[in-house]
């Protein structure tokens, strides 16, 4: 069975999104425009210098996210929504998407396919593995939903990306989180972000 890793990008005080999150302004109060351009600059303003980060993040066989990582429509699924993610999104992957709402798979461009979960956690990182074989599936997010796969004692590792600048308060890696043992395996500073990799021990 391959590793549940998991990548997300926090500012220096430890916030993946700032409050205030509207569709508009997915991030929130972001230090920016909500868009998380503050917040993913690495990504996007450095590429070449974080490439393997970058890459990394798209090499697991499978996925899991949250809903509201997956798009802003709440509740029941009254409208069509195929996440923030175009037409093709990045995964190239089946894609298991938490919700408490029942959906049909839905098959995007380029392999990736979102299949949505409302069974809990436990269920869409079995659902994953499954179709992972021995690869890693990667818990891609939102904090809330790496919080819960952390309490549940279910990531192998973390990867965090750490951004220069604090948010103040939004949505928080670690909250609720029980004490937990960490052994750091890597760590590169780069011009906008910190990358640490950390094994999860308990």
């Amino acid at each position: 069975m391959g590793r549940a890793i998991c990548d997300i990008t926090i500012s220096a005080d430890g916030y993946s999104a700032g409050l205030n999150q509207t569709e508009e302004r997915p991030f929130g109060d972001d230090g920016g425009d909500g868009s998380g351009g503050k917040l993913h600059a690495w990504m996007f303003d450095t590429p070449s210098e974080n490439r393997a980060e970058v890459d990394q993040m798209t090499a697991a066989k499978a996925f899991v996210m949250g809903r509201n990582m997956f798009g802003p429509v709440r509740g029941e699924w009254d409208r069509q929504w195929n996440g923030w993610w175009g037409d093709d999104p990045p995964f190239h992957a089946p894609v298991f998407v938490l919700t408490h709402h029942a959906r049909h798979p839905q098959p995007m461009d380029g392999g990736t396919t979102f299949y949505f979960v409302t069974d809990g956690v436990e269920s869409a990182l079995a659902q994953a593995r499954a179709v992972a074989g021995d690869s890693d599936v990667a818990i891609l997010g939102g904090a809330t939903t790496i919080n819960q796969y952390l309490a549940a004692g279910l990531i192998d590792e973390l990867r965090l990306h750490i951004v220069p600048l604090t948010l103040g308060a939004g949505t928080r890696l670690f909250e609720g989180v029980p004490p937990l043992k960490l052994e750091q395996v890597t760590s590169r500073a780069a011009t906008s972000v910190t990358h640490v990799t950390y094994r999860v021990l308990s």
